[in-house]
């Protein structure tokens, strides 16, 4: 009997049929009311889910699903996912780190472009019939301090470092030795050694509030911000008075709080740049994530190791 997997993501559709093709049966319910009529009409039958990190997965829910054996997270965040919750049934977690580092990639250095070079404005311009000669710093020598050196940090440091001769700096949770950047031990350090800093950490508990008001006091009146990691690593209220206090030149964000809802205040300044959680949107990486999921499944139903496991805490 093909195993059942309840569907919560509502980016990877047209990817779907790689994992109706290998055999397993879908349930697809991207709205919060699709989801629960879901999970109370077929939590019996419900062998696995397909997740995202802000969609998690909630202990209720686990609960409520009496056969689920296994959680895919795609994107490397998984911090809505009770852990704890999924670590006492015994049930898998898996995600996806790496999958769409490019993408995400991609979008930081297009975010950090348009942000220096205040794109959305000159474009704004000229469409009004303006020709504003606006003068805007380079990229090229600067510092770039990257929070984070995971999959997505590493593309980054490659692309500004390759890309752009930009200096590269980074703090992770631990000094990685086999990088060409410098390391420094605070977020406070990094921002203070920066011109620009891109947030590519993981969400979480242990990440939260990372960004705060020194660190952006650290990064300075001339630095800028790029948040394509979760919202939750950057205090944003800190933020805003930041930026209207031109404490710091300004701020690209990808994610927020509460989405889709964006503070009023970030919408009103004119030296922030926004976008709609769109950093690991991309046909390739859609397909590469559905493909992992499709892989871990595959694994796990056959009793293989899965291929990118979650450590899961004691179980209680």
């Amino acid at each position: 009997m093909p195993a059942t997997v309840l569907v919560l993501v509502e980016t990877i559709n047209d990817y779907l049929p790689i994992l109706e093709n290998q055999g397993f049966h879908l349930i697809l319910a991207p709205t919060p009311a699709e989801r629960a009529q879901a999970i109370a009409s077929h939590g019996g039958q419900i062998d696995a889910v397909l997740t995202r990190g802000p969609l998690g997965l909630y202990a209720d829910e686990i609960a409520a699903l009496a056969n689920l054996k296994i959680i895919c997270v795609i994107g490397a965040g998984y911090e809505q996912v009770d852990l704890q919750a999924a670590s006492d049934r015994g049930i898998t977690v898996t995600n996806g780190a790496g999958v769409n580092a490019s993408s995400v990639a991609d979008h930081a250095m297009a975010l950090l472009l348009s942000l220096v070079r205040d794109i959305p404005r000159c474009d704004a311009a000229v469409r009004r019939g303006e020709w504003p000669k606006i003068m805007r710093p380079s990229l090229a020598g600067k510092h770039v301090g990257i929070l984070g050196l995971g999959a997505v940090g590493m593309a980054v440091a490659k692309r500004a470092a390759n890309g752009f001769d930009m200096t590269v700096s980074y703090h992770s949770r631990q000094l990685l030795s086999d990088v060409p950047y410098d390391f420094c031990s605070t977020p406070t350090e990094l921002a203070r050694a920066s011109d620009f800093l891109i947030v590519c950490t993981p969400g979480g508990i242990g990440t939260q509030h990372l960004v705060n008001k020194q660190v952006l006091d650290a990064l300075g009146p001339h630095g800028f911000i790029v948040n394509i990691a979760r919202a939750s690593v950057v205090a944003t209220n800190d933020l805003i008075t930041a930026l209207e206090q031109r404490r710091i030149a300004g701020a690209a964000l990808d994610v927020f709080d509460a989405e889709p809802q964006v503070p009023d205040a970030l919408k009103a300044l004119s030296n922030v740049i926004l976008t709609p959680h769109v950093a690991g949107l991309s046909p390739e990486a859609a397909r590469g994530t559905v493909e992992l999921v499709g892989q871990n499944l595959m694994a796990f139903f056959s009793d293989r190791p899965v291929l990118t496991p979650v450590k899961l805490p004691k179980s209680l």
